[in-house]
């Protein structure tokens, strides 16, 4: 963007994590198919016979060669071999790992704490066109905190996982990550400062966490999956308590699933908000974008 207009995403989605678990849910087969990154953004092991890649790649990760040089990076000797039978089994690899790569930078991803999808990033580029100079940002929700951490800006989060706002802690600056349920975890020093409002809130319905791929379903924290009997039981109290923490010119952001956009925007509309629906095909991602209908 130009100087002095919205501030800029930072670029680049190179780990394989969030290129997507869209893409492992694609992969007939697969429950231990890291994502693909950008081409040449680590190196190939290349070895046809190298037998830790066959090992993986026996146990469904489609990108094996490239996990394989992620976890010897990791790793040598007896932690290694731990390591790797701790993914073979199906931990997935940003957990092994400590970190995943997104939206440019490294954050900190700890094991039960959601990894951030790249579907997210969607969130964040609304975010970025959004938020003027010297604005504040809230991410609700908020896991290792993506969207806070990468968009420019006076940035907060906050979930009620004590494991998610520790890796959060770790992605932002201090003071910037709180514990708790959704506005009760923020300072009242915000209430009416908020300009961009981030949720992605849990969205799962409750009778679809089973069917989920694997790697969410047993090694994720159920509160960052299961949103309730239709999927949208923490999108509506997000919505229903946003309007007294948004400042005058102030949006809200909330990842949503194509089949749940009407719905939210039926719950926007009851709250006194004026919304839309942005989705972006290449990212399988779907959003609500919306502000309170006096200040649109």
């Amino acid at each position: 963007h130009a100087p002095g207009g919205p501030q800029p995403l930072h670029q680049g989605v190179t780990h394989r994590a969030v290129v997507e678990r869209q893409a492992r849910e694609q992969v007939a087969g697969g429950e231990c198919d890291v994502v693909q990154s950008h081409a040449g953004s680590l190196p190939d092991t290349g070895a046809v016979g190298d037998a830790l890649v066959q090992r993986l790649r026996a146990a469904g990760c489609v990108f094996a060669e490239q996990e394989a040089a992620l976890l010897r990076g990791s790793a040598s000797g007896p932690d290694l071999e731990a390591l790797v039978a701790r993914r073979v089994a199906g931990t997935p690899l940003e957990h092994l790992l400590g970190w995943v790569e997104w939206g440019g930078r490294r954050l900190a991803v700890a094991p039960g704490v959601f990894v951030p999808r790249r579907r997210t990033v969607l969130l964040a580029t609304l975010a970025a066109q959004t938020l003027a100079p010297g604005g504040i940002l809230v991410e609700l929700c908020c896991g290792a905190a993506p969207v806070a951490a990468t968009v420019a800006g006076e940035a907060y989060a906050c979930d009620l996982d004590p494991a998610a706002v520790a890796c959060a802690r770790r992605n932002l600056p201090a003071g910037r990550a709180f514990a708790g349920d959704l506005y009760d975890a923020l300072p009242s020093r915000l209430r009416g400062r908020v300009d961009v409002l981030v949720a992605n809130a849990p969205y799962v319905p409750t009778s679809e966490v089973a069917l989920m791929p694997r790697e969410a379903r047993l090694y994720e924290s159920r509160l960052a999956l299961d949103g309730g009997a239709d999927g949208m039981d923490v999108q509506r109290r997000v919505i229903a308590g946003a309007a007294p923490w948004l400042s005058p010119a102030g949006v809200l952001v909330i990842e949503t699933s194509r089949a749940q956009a009407a719905a939210g925007l039926a719950a926007l509309r009851a709250a006194g908000f004026a919304g839309r629906v942005v989705r972006d095909d290449g990212l399988a991602a779907t959003a609500l974008v919306a502000a309170t209908r006096q200040r649109r």
